[in-house]
C-alpha cells in the first residue's frame, strides 16, 4: 500500500537536520513542480523554498522529455534557490544534488549509485532518477528583475521510489523497491537529502564548486566509458568521457562522423554509454 507523504513528520524530521529550508510545501497534484517554483522566483520568491508534489501532470525532464510517475510512487521535488557564486558556476549545481542524493541513498536507504552526466543517477546502469536545473527569476522586465533580486535557480529532481517492474516507463529504468533498497520511507528519503543537499550549497556557495567535482568524479559512471554524443543540431561524436571540468563541463576525446580526432568540452548535449563494440 503507498500512502500519502505525511507533511508533519517530513517537517518534523527536518527541522531536526537542516535550518536552510524556508518553507517545504506538499500539494496532492499540480503539472510541474519545477514551474511553479520558477514561476515564485519571478515573483520574488526567497531562497530555501520546496515543492513536493505527490502527482504531476505536466513533468518534463531535459530537451523537454515528457517525465511521469504512479502517483505516490516517487519523490517529486523541487527546490528555489538564489546562487551568490558567478553565473558561469550555477551549472555544477546539478552535479551537486547528484552527489547529495547518491550520498542519500548509501546512508539512508543502503543502495549505491553512480552518477552519469549532466543529470542522472543510476542504479546498476539503471536510470533511477533525473535531475533538472532552470534558471528563473531574471526576466528582461526591470520589474521583475528588481522583485526577483540577483536571479535563481530551481532544482527538481524525479526519484522512482517504490516503482514495479511493471510500472517502469522505459525498460532502462529502476526503481529503489527493484533495487532492494532497506527503506521506501519517502519522509526519511526527502529529509536527509535536503539536509545533506542543504550542506553541500553552503559549501558551494562558500568555496565554489571544486569539492563537488571532485566528489561526482568519485561517484562517475561516465568518466573512463565510450560514449556518444548527440548535440541538438544533430552532430553526433563517440570518445572517452576523459574528464569533467571545473565548470561541469563533460570532456570527451574522440573522433567526429569525418573520423576527425578532436577533444571536446560539452556543455549541453545527450550522452549514451556505449558498450565496446559499439
Amino acid at each position: 500500500m503507498r500512502t500519502a507523504l505525511d507533511r508533519s513528520a517530513l517537517r518534523s524530521r527536518l527541522s531536526e537536520k537542516s535550518t536552510f529550508w524556508t518553507e517545504v510545501n506538499v500539494v496532492d497534484i499540480t503539472g510541474s513542480t519545477n514551474a511553479d517554483l520558477v514561476d515564485l522566483a519571478r515573483r520574488g520568491g526567497e531562497e530555501g523554498r520546496v515543492l513536493i508534489a505527490e502527482e504531476q501532470t505536466a513533468g518534463r525532464g531535459r530537451l523537454d522529455r515528457r517525465w511521469s510517475c504512479p502517483r505516490g510512487a516517487g519523490l517529486m521535488l523541487s527546490m528555489l534557490l538564489r546562487p551568490g557564486r558567478p553565473r558561469k558556476e550555477w551549472g555544477t549545481l546539478s552535479l551537486a544534488a547528484a552527489v547529495a542524493l547518491e550520498e542519500t541513498l548509501r546512508a539512508v536507504a543502503g543502495v549505491t549509485a553512480r552518477l552519469k552526466w549532466p543529470n542522472d543517477v543510476l542504479i546498476d546502469g539503471r536510470k533511477v532518477c533525473g535531475i533538472l536545473a532552470t534558471v528563473g527569476g531574471t526576466g528582461e522586465d526591470p520589474a521583475d528583475q528588481r522583485a526577483a533580486g540577483r536571479g535563481a535557480v530551481v532544482l527538481g529532481l524525479g526519484l522512482n521510489v517504490s516503482l514495479t517492474a511493471e510500472e517502469l516507463p522505459v525498460p532502462e529504468a529502476t526503481s529503489l523497491l527493484l533495487a532492494g533498497a532497506a527503506t521506501l520511507e519517502r519522509e526519511a528519503i526527502a529529509a536527509d537529502f535536503l539536509a545533506h543537499f542543504a550542506a553541500v550549497y553552503r559549501t558551494w556557495n562558500a568555496t565554489g564548486p571544486a569539492h563537488v567535482i571532485e566528489r561526482w568524479r568519485e561517484y562517475s559512471a561516465t568518466l573512463g566509458r565510450h560514449v556518444e554524443v548527440s548535440f541538438p543540431n544533430g552532430r553526433k561524436v563517440a570518445g572517452v568521457a576523459t574528464d569533467i571540468a571545473a565548470d561541469g563541463r563533460l570532456v570527451v576525446a574522440g573522433r567526429d562522423e569525418e573520423g576527425r580526432e578532436e577533444v571536446l568540452t560539452v556543455a549541453a548535449g545527450d550522452i549514451v554509454h556505449l558498450r565496446r563494440g559499439d
